[in-house]
């Protein structure tokens, strides 16, 4: 059962005595939080008892580990366009969530944590389960407080939800000392925040900016758009495909973008960075104008940044000023929600084709559907191979489903093939590379997009890190399909050990358990498949089932992904074999 009917509860009158874990629910209610990822324990059990009889349609998933609850968070923040929402105890519990803090502020995506504390006049006396959570989770939040007097918890709600989704989005963490929990004060009502003295979410956009930046991109006979999640962020897709159709620009995506325009675009061009495209990496080094819009020039984007882009003047469109600059000069700075700033720059961009430019990418499309694609895709004898596996899966989903990839192999394959009809439709850890990611965020993609098709694609050694969360697949009864692609290695590693180090294969050959049998422990149907031509009725199988379902399929052990782009290389010497 995935929810408990409830009314809506009526917001308590002024001066009600409510608990502060009673006013917190209360204050959840009013942001329209509607799901919660959590671990109940010592110092936040307050908290869990107000929950128990709160009559608000709220619904708490019991995750397995504290880390799975963060990745569900993200994956229903990255689905629904929410503020996902998270609960852990103290000390081990908190400290729990790192991982996932830390991956959700490199990716940009919107959380509450609370945490449970001990009391307020146990701080600093080493108590049970006691950890210093604020000086710990300052790096990997977009900011933190502790609260240790109930009549706080209103307004820093109010607070934290705000900045979380406002601006460049991120993960923002409440302590709250269990005291503040049961304490109980006269409730003031709750207020939604809509603006912080100290906090400027949104930089004053410089129409002088725009201006220059149009004039450059008028001029260009070159011209190439390079886009982020930072479209997806500010819900611009529209505004980006009218800014691209337009000015007929090519245009590539960083991982986290995909999905902001769909695949087959005749304008989009395919994947940036290590494992992208060949086209688009080699032309980044070849265009005239290089406009970035929504993404923060990672280095697995740029290669050596001494070599990258130096023949071209950069325009960059972004929501955070400290990304302008930080990796890679600017000619001209746009600052500014895109959402805002785009369509101000479409009004002054001229109408153009670009057509043989255009076909240039293609050119470089064809070689590497030749020397790589047509044989990831479609071998024609040997072992399966990951591509051939996101191949079939696009067929018969027809680029309608949510992709969550873990990382690895596996992730740069379904990134680079997965079909994409939508927005928010490819969740994955992109800045932090987190291993275990998938399988809970998945979970959580599907409570935030539940008219969707949620597909988790995971190596072998990903699902080993969080499998654990088949427990929350069991007990919430969502609908998640596990597709397991299981080459018997740690892929990724293996494959630099392979091309770098002499093929010394140091610690990267994993053994697996039986999938099939666990999942059946935890009451999920499972199918494990290691010949071709069972592939697609196997995957027919799973989609068309009537609830979770885990498919492993077993994939050729030693297949590299290409294209490359080596370390310590220029996107220009990127490798087809």
């Amino acid at each position: 059962m995935l929810t408990q009917e409830k009314q809506a509860p009526a917001l308590p009158e002024t001066d009600t005595l409510l608990s502060g874990g009673q006013a917190l629910l209360h204050a959840l209610a009013e942001e329209g939080v509607d799901t919660i990822f959590g671990y109940p324990g010592g110092a936040i059990m307050p908290i869990y008892d107000a929950l128990f009889d709160f009559p608000g349609n709220i619904q708490h998933v019991l995750v397995r580990h504290e880390q799975g609850g963060i990745h569900a968070g993200q994956g229903y923040a990255r689905s629904s366009g929410k503020v996902g929402v998270v609960f852990a105890t103290s000390g081990p519990g908190a400290t729990n969530l790192i991982t996932g803090l830390a991956d959700a502020l490199i990716d940009s995506t919107p959380l509450v944590c609370i945490t449970g504390q001990v009391f307020a006049h146990l701080l600093g006396t080493d108590a049970f389960q006691e950890a210093d959570v604020i000086g710990i989770t300052t790096p990997v939040t977009k900011w933190n407080y502790q609260v240790t007097d109930a009549t706080e918890i209103p307004e820093v709600l109010a607070k934290a939800f705000h900045i979380a989704r406002t601006g460049r989005p991120g993960p923002v963490l409440i302590d709250i000392t269990k005291n503040a929990q049961l304490q109980k004060f006269p409730f003031q009502g709750y207020k939604r925040c809509d603006h912080i003295r100290s906090y400027r979410p949104k930089p004053i956009v410089r129409p002088e900016y725009i201006a220059q930046a149009a004039e450059l991109i008028n001029s260009a006979q070159k011209p190439f758009v390079l886009w982020g999640q930072g479209v997806i962020l500010g819900s611009a897709e529209q505004e980006f495909k009218a800014f691209l159709e337009k000015s007929g620009i090519p245009a590539a995506w960083t991982i986290m973008g995909a999905g902001a325009l769909p695949s087959d675009h005749p304008q989009n061009v395919g994947m940036l960075g290590m494992h992208g495209n060949y086209g688009p990496n080699v032309m980044t080094n070849e265009c005239d104008v290089l406009i970035a819009i929504g993404m923060r020039f990672d280095d697995r984007v740029t290669g050596r940044l001494d070599k990258y882009a130096k023949q071209a003047k950069i325009i960059h469109l972004d929501i955070d000023p400290a990304e302008i600059d930080k990796n890679v000069k600017t000619t001209v700075p746009v600052w500014g929600d895109c959402k805002e700033t785009l369509p101000l720059l479409t009004q002054l961009v001229e109408a153009k084709q670009h057509t043989q430019w255009l076909a240039k990418f293609r050119e470089f499309e064809q070689k590497e559907i030749d020397a790589v694609i047509r044989e990831e895709l479609f071998p024609a004898s040997g072992e399966m191979t990951m591509g051939e596996v996101i191949q079939q899966l696009n067929e018969l989903t027809k680029g309608e489903a949510i992709i969550v990839t873990d990382v690895g192999q596996h992730q740069m394959v379904a990134c680079r093939y997965a079909k994409l009809n939508h927005t928010r439709s490819n969740i994955t850890s992109g800045g932090l590379g987190t291993m275990g990611f998938a399988l809970p965020a998945a979970i959580g993609a599907k409570f935030g997009a539940l008219d969707r098709t949620v597909v988790a694609v995971i190596g072998d050694g990903g699902i080993q890190m969080t499998i654990q969360e088949l427990g929350t697949i069991m007990q919430s009864g969502i609908d998640v399909k596990i597709l397991i692609l299981n080459n018997q290695f740690l892929g990724m590693v293996r494959q630099w050990q392979e091309l770098f180090h002499e093929r010394r294969y140091s610690f990267v050959d994993i053994q697996s358990p039986d999938y099939v049998q666990v999942a059946k422990g935890y009451g999920i149907t499972g199918r494990k498949i290691d010949q071709r031509e069972d592939l697609t009725g196997a995957l027919q199988d799973m989609l068309a089932h009537p609830g979770s379902f885990l498919l492993e399929v077993m994939v050729t052990k030693e297949n590299n992904v290409f294209p490359m782009v080596p370390q310590g290389c220029s996107v220009s010497e990127i490798r087809l074999k």
